[in-house]
C-alpha cells in the first residue's frame, strides 16, 4: 500500500503544472488589469470633472464594480499563495498525529465556505439579471465576476485540500458527515434540544480560529452557519451582504494606497528614505531603532498599507541589526510596536475602514490621529536613546554608498507624495480615493522618470502584489460585513449599547473608554484589524456619542487599541507578520514586546483622558 502511494504522490505536482499554475497565472492577471482599470478611471474622472468640467456620471459605478470583482479575484489569488492569515498559536501546540487532520478538516471547510460564496454569487447575478444601477450600469456585471473569483478560489482551496495525506483527508470528509448528519438529525426528530443558531455560529467562528482557520472565512462560514440552521433567508443575502461590504467608492483608497507601498520598495523610495535617515541619526545612541521608528513614521504617512510598511521597514533594518550583533528579536519587537504606533498615521487603512463604517470624516480622523501619533513616536524614541547601545560605524549595507545629494533630492520627491496626501484633504481638491489614486500615479512616474528604477516588469509585479494584498484585506471587511449583518438580526448591537450605557451610567465615561479599549484589544488580537473595526466601530461609535465623546476622538482611541492587540502576543496576527519578515520566531519577541505594549498603552491612556491631544487639530483644519 505505501509503495502505491509513493508512485501516486507525483501526479499532484503535474496537476498543479497543469492546471493550477496557469489558473493562478490569468487570476492574477486579472486582479492586475482590475486594478488597473480602477485606477484609470478614477484619474480620467477627476481629470474629467476638473479639466472640462464633465464629471463622469459612470466612473463611480464602474469602479466599485471593478472592485468587488479585484476583491474576490485579489483573494483568490492570496489564498493560492497561502497568504491568508490564521491565529496559529493554538495549531502550532497541537500534536503532529492530531494537528494533520485538523488542519485537512480546516482546509475542507475553506472548500465549503469559497463553493458557497461561489454559488451564492453567481445565483445573485442570475436573479439581478436586467437590473441597473442609477447610471445605468447592470448589476449582473457585478456579481457574476464575484462569482468568478469565488469559484477561482474554490478550485484553490480543492488544490490545497487534496495535497493533505489520504488518511487525513478521509478524516476530514467524515467528520464533516458527521457533523452535518448530527445536525440533521437533532434537527428532525429532537428539535428542542438544537442549540440556538446564535450559539452555533459562536462555536463554529471559535473552533475555526482555534483550528487555524484563515480569519476571513472563519468570519464568512460564521455567517453561512447562522443563515444555514436559521433557515429563513436564502443563501444569496450571504452573497449580497459580502458585495455590499466592499461595494464603496470610499473604500478603493485600499488597493490604491497599498499600491503606493510595493511600488515605493520598487522605484527605491523606500531604500533612499532609509539610508538618508542612517545618515542623519544613525551614528548616535540607538540610533538604528530611532531610525526604525522614523521609517516607520514616513512609511506610514505614504503607503497605508501595515505590513507593506512592515516588510519595507523590516527587510533593510532587521538585518542590519543582526550586522551590529542586536538582538533580532528587540529588533522585531520594536519593528511591531512602530507599527502600532504608526495605526493612526494617514493614510491608515484602518482609520479609512473605521471612518467608512462608523461614518465619521476620513479626513478628521486623518488630523486626529497625528499628535497620538507622534506622542506614541517620541516615547518609542525616547527608550531606543535611553537603552540603546552606542553606533559603531554604519550598518545598512546598501553598496555603493549614494551621495547625499542624491540622497536629499531622493526624500524630497518622496515628500511630495506627503504633500499629495495632506494637500488634497485640506484643500478639497479631491476625496481620499481619488488622493490615493494620483498618489499612485505620482509613485509610478517618479519610478519611471525620476529615478529610473522601475521597469515595466517590476510595475507589473508591484500591481499583481498589489491585487492580491488588496483582495486579502478587502475579503476580510466583505466576510465581516456579512458576519455583522447577522449579528444585527440578533439584535446584538443594541443590547451591548444597552450594556455600555448602563456601565457607563454607573462608572461615567471614564469606564467606558476602558472598557472600549479592553474590547478592542481582545478582539484586535482574534481578528484581523479590519474585521475587529467593521463588527465593532459601528456598534460602539454611536453609544459613544450619547455619552458625549467626539466620534474623532474615540475612533482614534479606538484604532490604537485594535492595533495593540493586533500585535500583541500570543494570538496578534500582526506579530505574527514581523516576525515572518525578520525571520525570528516569536518566542524571541514575546518579552521586549510586552514592554513595548506596555509603554505604548500607557499612551493610549494619557490619548484617551486627554481629548486634546486628538481633537486639537481637527479643529484647527476645520474638522
Amino acid at each position: 500500500m505505501s509503495t502505491a502511494l509513493e508512485v501516486a504522490r507525483p501526479a499532484p505536482d503535474v496537476i498543479g503544472r497543469v492546471l493550477v499554475r496557469p489558473l493562478l497565472f490569468l487570476v492574477e492577471g486579472a486582479a492586475a488589469l482590475l486594478l488597473a482599470a480602477d485606477l484609470g478611471i478614477v484619474a480620467a474622472s477627476v481629470l474629467s470633472r476638473y479639466a472640462f468640467n464633465a464629471p463622469l456620471e459612470w466612473a463611480d459605478d464602474v469602479a466599485r464594480g471593478l472592485m468587488v470583482a479585484l476583491s474576490f479575484f485579489g483573494a483568490a489569488a492570496a489564498l493560492a499563495h497561502g497568504e491568508n492569515m490564521g491565529v496559529a498559536f493554538f495549531i502550532d501546540r497541537v500534536p503532529s498525529g492530531l494537528c494533520r487532520p485538523i488542519r485537512a478538516v480546516i482546509a475542507l471547510l475553506t472548500l465549503v465556505t469559497a463553493a458557497a460564496v461561489a454559488v451564492n454569487a453567481l445565483m445573485l447575478g442570475q436573479l439581478t439579471t436586467g437590473q441597473t444601477t442609477g447610471s445605468g450600469l447592470r448589476l449582473e456585471w457585478t456579481f457574476y465576476p464575484m462569482g468568478i473569483g469565488s469559484a477561482c478560489m474554490t478550485l484553490f482551496a480543492l488544490d490545497k485540500f487534496r495535497n493533505h495525506r489520504p488518511a487525513d483527508i478521509a478524516i476530514a470528509i467524515v467528520v464533516m458527515a458527521a457533523l452535518v448528519g448530527g445536525w440533521a438529525v437533532l434537527d428532525t426528530y429532537a428539535p428542542d434540544s438544537m442549540p440556538g443558531s446564535g450559539t452555533l455560529m459562536l462555536a463554529g467562528f471559535v473552533l475555526c480560529l482555534l483550528g487555524g482557520m484563515a480569519i476571513g472565512f472563519a468570519l464568512a462560514l460564521s455567517a453561512l452557519i447562522y443563515i444555514g440552521v436559521e433557515g429563513a433567508m436564502p443563501g444569496v443575502i450571504f452573497a449580497q451582504q459580502m458585495a455590499r461590504g466592499i461595494d464603496n467608492f470610499v473604500l478603493l483608497a485600499i488597493p490604491f494606497f497599498i499600491l503606493v507601498g510595493y511600488l515605493m520598495e520598487a522605484n527605491g523610495m523606500s531604500v533612499r528614505l532609509i539610508e538618508l535617515l542612517e545618515r542623519l541619526v544613525g551614528r548616535m545612541r540607538g540610533g538604528l531603532n530611532v531610525v526604525m521608528v522614523l521609517a516607520m513614521v514616513l512609511f506610514s504617512g505614504i503607503s497605508g498599507s501595515k505590513m507593506a510598511d512592515v516588510a519595507a521597514v523590516g527587510s533593510v533594518l532587521i538585518p542590519a541589526a543582526r550586522r551590529t550583533r542586536q538582538n533580532p528579536g528587540n529588533a522585531v519587537a520594536l519593528l511591531a510596536a512602530s507599527a502600532v504606533m504608526a495605526e493612526t498615521i494617514p493614510p491608515c487603512i484602518n482609520l479609512i475602514i473605521l471612518g467608512f463604517v462608523a461614518n465619521i470624516s476620513i479626513g478628521g480622523l486623518f488630523m486626529a490621529g497625528l499628535l497620538p501619533a507622534a506622542l506614541m513616536a517620541l516615547a518609542l524614541i525616547a527608550v531606543a536613546v535611553i537603552f540603546g547601545a552606542p553606533a559603531h560605524g554604519p550598518a545598512i549595507a546598501t553598496g555603493a554608498a549614494m551621495p547625499l545629494g542624491k540622497l536629499w533630492g531622493g526624500a524630497t520627491v518622496t515628500i511630495g507624495l506627503i504633500a499629495i496626501i495632506f494637500g488634497g484633504f485640506k484643500s478639497g481638491f479631491a476625496t481620499a480615493t481619488e488622493i490615493s489614486a494620483f498618489a499612485a500615479i505620482y509613485a509610478l512616474v517618479v519610478g519611471g522618470v525620476v529615478f529610473r528604477e522601475l521597469g515595466p516588469r517590476a510595475a507589473v509585479r508591484s500591481f499583481v502584489e498589489a491585487a492580491n494584498r488588496s483582495g486579502l484585506v478587502l475579503f476580510i471587511v466583505a466576510a465581516a460585513q456579512s458576519l455583522a449583518f447577522v449579528l444585527t438580526l440578533q439584535q446584538i448591537p443594541h443590547a451591548l449599547a444597552e450594556l455600555l450605557i448602563g456601565l457607563s451610567h454607573d462608572g461615567g465615561t471614564w469606564l467606558f473608554l476602558l472598557l472600549s479599549i479592553a474590547i478592542l484589544i481582545v478582539m484586535g488580537s482574534v481578528l484581523e484589524g479590519a474585521a475587529a473595526l467593521i463588527i465593532f466601530g459601528p456598534l460602539l461609535v454611536p453609544v459613544a456619542a450619547q455619552l458625549g465623546i467626539p466620534p474623532l476622538h474615540y475612533g482614534v482611541v479606538l484604532v490604537i487599541a485594535m492595533g495593540i492587540g493586533l500585535f500583541a502576543p500570543p494570538l496578534g496576527l500582526g506579530l505574527y507578520g514581523a516576525c515572518l519578515i525578520g525571520g525570528v520566531p516569536i518566542e524571541v519577541t514575546v518579552r521586549p514586546m510586552l514592554g513595548y505594549l506596555g509603554l505604548l498603552l500607557l499612551c493610549l491612556l494619557a490619548i484617551a483622558f486627554v481629548p486634546e491631544i486628538t481633537l486639537w487639530l481637527p479643529r484647527l483644519a476645520g474638522y
